[in-house]
């Protein structure tokens, strides 16, 4: 007499059945979670395709837009990143590509005045200093887009930062209302672990950058309109 196999319904084989469909549901549910996370990162890297360029390929504008980051120790000079940003910008003004630069950063930052680091550097690297207008409640990318729009009047710009964060900036400028292309700044010292680092941070940031882009929320500082940028032009 032949002895029948264990059906699906022998306790060893269930058990096996059920870790099996825990297993599978517990990572359907974490890819579901991954996606949904990764949601505002696909936002801003999908929304700005075609709008980011190298040095070499930007297009020519009137206004160049120079996000600020962390000053040196001493707080009289720019820190790597952001003299990197600097060098790409006074290169597009000098070349011809630009022709007045818009410098926004925190005026107040635990490193420094950003903006007036900015300005110091940027005429030491030959950009006249009547080109250059300083924002210094850039407080941060959301900040410095809205501010450059409703504050100084600008419709058409490049933005320059480094490639870790120029999608975002592109995106954030976008959907703000300004007419953007960014420009992949210098980074020296810029190596691997810095920028997955830098990257890191950046996927993480995309959810608050998406959170204020559905939200509309205003600058943290509100200032009435001021024709530097303008009055730069004519000059």
């Amino acid at each position: 007499m032949t002895t029948a196999g264990p059906s699906v319904t022998d306790p060893p084989s269930r058990a096996r059945w059920w870790r099996r469909r825990r297993t599978r549901a517990a990572a359907l549910g974490l890819a579901v979670a991954l996606l949904v996370a990764s949601l505002p990162w696909l936002w801003t890297t999908i929304s700005a395709r075609g709008h980011v360029h190298a040095e070499a390929d930007a297009p020519a504008v009137d206004v160049v837009i120079v996000l600020g980051t962390a000053v040196a120790a001493d707080r009289r000079r720019p820190g790597e990143r952001l003299a990197g940003r600097l060098e790409t910008a006074a290169e597009l003004v000098n070349s011809g590509r630009a022709r007045v630069v818009l410098v926004s950063g925190d005026g107040g930052g635990t490193s420094g005045d950003e903006p007036a680091v900015m300005t110091s550097y940027l005429t030491d690297l030959g950009v006249d200093p009547r080109r250059v207008v300083a924002d210094p409640h850039g407080l941060d990318t959301y900040d410095s887009c809205a501010r450059a729009r409703e504050v100084y009047g600008i419709e058409r710009a490049l933005i320059v930062t480094q490639s870790y964060h120029v999608s975002r900036a592109v995106t954030l400028c976008r959907h703000l209302g300004l007419d953007v292309d960014g420009v992949t700044a210098r980074c020296t010292g810029c190596g691997p672990a810095l920028l997955v680092e830098k990257s890191v941070r950046d996927y993480f940031a995309s959810g608050k950058a998406a959170w204020d882009a559905v939200l509309g929320r205003p600058p943290a500082v509100r200032s009435s309109e001021n024709p530097a940028v303008r009055d730069a032009l004519r000059g």
